[in-house]
């Protein structure tokens, strides 16, 4: 994927579009995040965005541009197909990369404490 396509898809956007991705996120992050844990390397950092993502303390920008980037991960047609091994959830890698890249140190101890319990405890929501 090029910059440009990913910089369009880290948009924040406004108020009610991150409203539309917040439901979207919540609705579809766990079934995804099941089916992606073996293939995402950085799997308690994706966690840790979830809950950054969904806390009303986190400033609005980061929110935006990490519910861009989780609504982008659950979304089941991308560029790459999900379903593909190995190679499946490689645009995922790089939208999530970039969107951490762009928020660099926003995600709080606080969120990983509790994706670290979460992983740990295998959410079913």
């Amino acid at each position: 994927m090029d910059d440009i396509k990913i910089g369009e898809i880290l948009l924040p956007g406004e108020e009610s579009e991150q409203e539309r991705r917040e439901r979207k996120v919540r609705r579809g992050f766990w079934p995804t995040f099941r089916r992606a844990v073996r293939q995402i390397p950085f799997s308690r950092d994706l966690v840790a965005a979830y809950y950054c993502a969904v806390d009303p303390q986190t400033p609005t920008r980061t929110r935006g541009i990490l519910l861009a980037a989780l609504a982008y991960f659950v979304l089941p047609l991308d560029f790459v197909p999900d379903v593909l091994a190995a190679v499946g959830f490689s645009d995922d890698v790089a939208v999530l990369t970039a969107a951490f890249a762009a928020i660099s140190g926003q995600i709080k101890e606080r969120h990983y404490r509790r994706a670290d319990e979460t992983i740990g405890d295998r959410p079913d929501e």
